[in-house]
């Protein structure tokens, strides 16, 4: 528990390190770094950014490929805040219909790209072939569903918090990744609580992804010859079909908001 305990610290102070030092420049203008949330009221945006960038950092020392795709889950959450601000448009189905019709939307650029990005770590932290896949779908699914339950303040860095805490509890690179998710997690939310601060799509799908990585990366050991089967599979099996399921729902519960003409 020392080496979760570190980790967890070190996320905790670089997040609040970073948004201080956000918060003290405002690149770009402090309207850049402003947003009214569900209530109307104004947050500040520099958790998001602040807790990306320490859990990229804080899995990546762990793991380069769990790294890179927490930081892909950040870079494309970011892309989203910025040229997604005014859409409207609401799950998969609403963004892959625009991209049939010769739209690329910031959501399609997200899908796309995250996806990706799961799909490469998992290739990288597992052995066998179907584990390399379920291992993309879990980090994909976890940085998706985050972003899913992020709808009032509080609620997505909660749910990493509730989520991770039973990650610490295994050994390995898959508790030092949750634990980093988890002091991220920590340090911005008290201002997201104090409807201050929100973490937005850069913070939500980097602490999802992060929590996805942390599945993979425990679940039997990685690139190993034999451990990939049984237990570690199952578990891998278990959490994609959990996240596929938390995506349809989300998509049918969106669909139903837009034909109800809500937002």
């Amino acid at each position: 528990m020392i080496r979760q305990g570190v980790s967890l610290g070190l996320s905790a102070a670089l997040t609040r390190a970073t948004a201080g030092a956000l918060r003290a420049k405002a690149p770009g203008g402090r309207e850049r770094w402003e947003r009214k949330n569900y209530a109307g009221r104004k947050v500040e945006l520099y958790a998001g950014p602040a807790s990306a960038l320490a859990v990229a950092v804080g899995a990546g020392r762990v793991s380069p490929a769990a790294g890179v795709a927490v930081a892909v889950a950040g870079i494309c959450g970011a892309y989203d805040d910025i040229a997604g601000a005014d859409d409207a448009r609401r799950g998969f189905r609403a963004h892959l219909r625009a991209l049939r019709d010769g739209e690329v939307t910031s959501g399609a650029v997200k899908l796309f790209g995250i996806s990706a990005a799961g799909l490469v770590a998992g290739a990288f932290l597992k052995e066998r072939p179907l584990d390399k896949l379920l291992g993309g779908v879990v980090i994909a699914g976890a940085a998706h569903f985050v972003n899913l339950v992020d709808v009032r303040p509080g609620r997505a860095a909660a749910a990493v918090l509730a989520l991770g805490a039973p990650g610490l509890f295994r050994a390995g690179a898959g508790a030092e990744i949750a634990a980093t998710a988890m002091g991220a997690a920590a340090a911005v939310l008290p201002d997201d609580l104090g409807e201050r601060a929100m973490i937005g799509d850069t913070g939500a799908h980097a602490l999802g992804a992060a929590l996805g990585a942390a599945v993979v990366a425990g679940w039997g050991s990685p690139r190993s010859s034999g451990a990939e089967s049984g237990g570690g599979r199952a578990g891998l099996l278990a959490h994609a079909a959990a996240v596929v399921a938390a995506a349809v729902y989300g998509d049918k519960v969106s669909e139903t908001v837009r034909v109800l003409g809500g937002t």
